[in-house]
């Protein structure tokens, strides 16, 4: 009988929770208590009680991890950054942090917005920005994220996006984070080039060179007063979508100007902020399963006058995901923050909270092969040294990540 048991390369025993995502199971988080999970290679093989464990699975002692008191669920899935950029904001943000006034920053020289993170990233070589988003891609990952979107758009020209999506590729290759490129080439333009003729250059040379490079799966484009209008973003995507980019799209983060209605109808990916964007735009959203991606960190930096509202899109009941819009505007590398400023500020329950930065950053990404603790997924697995996952969100400015799993390999432990 024992020749027959299949032999594996990790086991998780008796864990106090296992927070799967299974939507087969009635409540949101598909929760399971003390079970086991076996992993083998880079998948999920077993999940269930420590007597079928036993009956049914081979394994090393050394090779068990203690579930007791603990919670265990699926790697952070962080589908919004700007990970890669150079430099920092922080005189302009500790000045807004106590003024409102404009003229105070002026009064310091200070630059600001997408335009000063840009002057600092330009210059620097593709290796520079390699070393300063490796720092912030091992804190993400102690914080248990495992797979992350990062986005051009410090650039806005060729040379300089194509860098920052070879940077991408290289952390790719040799980060134990999972990173998912996007295309930001429309995250504004040049002061020194005016709005149509950047269009032209976006159309006509940088997104067919990003596709030909295959440096890139998803476009995005900011859609807003004061960025690009709704025609213009759907000529930009639908280059992109010509050139096998799938579209994803900035809206409504400070004025509704009708690209979730864009979204819908272009059959996005997912479309993110949501800031003002109507209760009829939501429906369309969820009839054409676009997820909304929701940014609370983002709302808490700028202090913003309009904080997305999550409860109307539940009820609606539009795939929703977190994400930490890790940028120099928004320094947060830590998706348990936002769980906890999605929960207290934005009134989410915790479950909610939990499912949208696991599943849905999955579901955001279009990819299937994660965010759940099932039969036959990937083993992105991190666990809390908590016995109750509503903990997450109470214990503030806590880090409760004890180990993280990705690909059936621990790649960090607490204190190790």
């Amino acid at each position: 009988m024992e020749n027959l048991k299949i032999k594996v390369d990790l086991v998780i025993k008796n864990a106090n929770q296992i927070l799967t995502m299974n939507e087969k199971y009635d409540d949101i988080l598909g929760l399971l208590t003390n079970k086991c999970i076996a992993i083998k290679n880079d998948s999920i093989l077993f999940i269930g009680s420590e007597k079928e464990l036993n009956e049914k699975i081979t394994y090393k002692k050394h090779n068990v991890i203690d579930g007791n008191k603990k919670v265990v669920l699926p790697g952070f899935i962080d589908s919004h950054t700007h990970v890669v950029f150079g430099g920092t904001r922080v005189a302009e943000y500790v000045i807004k942090v106590r003024s409102d006034d404009p003229k105070e920053l002026e009064r310091n020289n200070i630059k600001t917005g997408i335009m000063a993170s840009v002057d600092m990233t330009r210059p620097l070589s593709k290796e520079e920005l390699i070393i300063q988003t490796s720092k912030r891609l091992n804190n993400m990952l102690k914080n248990g994220t495992t797979t992350v979107e990062s986005k051009s758009g410090y650039g806005l020209t060729l040379e300089s996006e194509i860098k920052m999506l070879e940077v991408n590729k290289e952390l790719n290759q040799i980060h134990d984070i999972d990173i998912v490129s996007t295309f930001l080439g429309a995250h504004g333009w040049p002061n020194d080039i005016k709005k149509e003729k950047y269009i032209d250059i976006l159309t006509k040379e940088m997104i067919p060179k990003v596709s030909s490079l295959n440096l890139a799966k998803f476009n995005d484009i900011w859609c807003d007063e004061g960025h690009f209008d709704v025609l213009e973003c759907e000529k930009i995507l639908g280059c992109g979508i010509d050139y096998n980019l799938k579209p994803k799209i900035h809206t409504g983060a400070y004025s509704y100007i009708g690209g979730s209605d864009l979204a819908a109808s272009m059959n996005m990916v997912s479309a993110d902020h949501l800031n003002y964007t109507p209760k009829k735009s939501l429906k369309k959203l969820k009839e054409a399963n676009v997820v909304g991606v929701l940014l609370p960190a983002i709302d808490f930096a700028v202090r913003h006058e309009n904080p997305f509202n999550p409860i109307t899109m539940i009820e609606e009941n539009m795939d929703l995901a977190l994400a930490t819009n890790c940028c120099p505007g928004c320094f947060c590398e830590s998706m348990q923050f936002v769980l906890t400023l999605a929960c207290r500020n934005h009134k989410m329950s915790v479950e909610h909270a939990i499912k949208a930065s696991t599943l849905g950053g999955a579901k955001a990404l279009g990819l299937d092969d994660r965010g759940k603790i099932e039969i036959g997924k990937i083993a992105d697995i991190q666990i809390w040294d908590i016995d109750n996952y509503e903990e997450v969100v109470y214990r503030l400015g806590s880090n409760v990540v004890e180990t993280v799993i990705k690909k059936g390999k621990v790649v960090f432990k607490k204190g190790s």
